[in-house]
């Protein structure tokens, strides 16, 4: 019985053994050279084009200018949200779409141009901080637009007062 146990053991460590190695056993890609899961990560995605090829990203910024990228509320009262919204020009010679904004956490909504940016055009990047909790904050805003794979990030900062009387949350105890 003793030697049933123990032959169950060392099946159950040879399969967990294996599992492990698995793990980190080499990615082979379809018509290539194996490639390890570091290497994967390590290498610039890149987009796929209509007939299947790699196609390199755009690395180059956006040609869109911003009269600014990050904005201080300073001090702004608990429960009331404050809103701002970063301007900016298309000063290419193409016409740009902004094809995503994305705010970092669900305390900051965002509103933006929807339309087509002719070049000389001006568009709007909104965002609106929630203020539900007293202390500060600095939250960023992800804009992506169609001229470039370099997303633009746009910084929200400021402090939350709670109104006079309202009790200041109590300090967090570790045990």
């Amino acid at each position: 019985m003793k030697t049933l146990k123990l032959s169950l053991f060392a099946v159950a460590g040879a399969l967990m053994l294996s599992f492990s190695a698995n793990a980190q056993q080499t990615v082979a890609k379809k018509g290539s050279a194996k490639v390890t899961p570091a290497k994967l990560e390590a290498k610039p995605a890149a987009m796929k084009v209509a007939d299947g090829t790699e196609a390199p990203k755009n690395m180059t910024p956006s040609g869109i200018t911003w009269k600014e990228d990050t904005f201080t509320f300073g001090d702004i009262e608990k429960g009331k949200p404050a809103s701002h919204d970063f301007t900016f020009k298309n000063t290419t010679k193409q016409t740009i779409l902004i094809t995503n904004v994305k705010a970092q956490c669900g305390c900051t909504a965002t509103n933006y141009t929807k339309t087509p940016i002719k070049p000389g055009e001006s568009g709007t990047v909104t965002a609106t901080y929630n203020a539900a909790n007293a202390g500060t904050f600095s939250k960023t805003v992800t804009v992506t637009t169609n001229d470039s794979d370099v997303n633009k990030i746009l910084t929200i900062k400021g402090k939350v007062i709670a109104p006079e009387g309202e009790a200041a949350p109590a300090p967090a105890t570790h045990q």
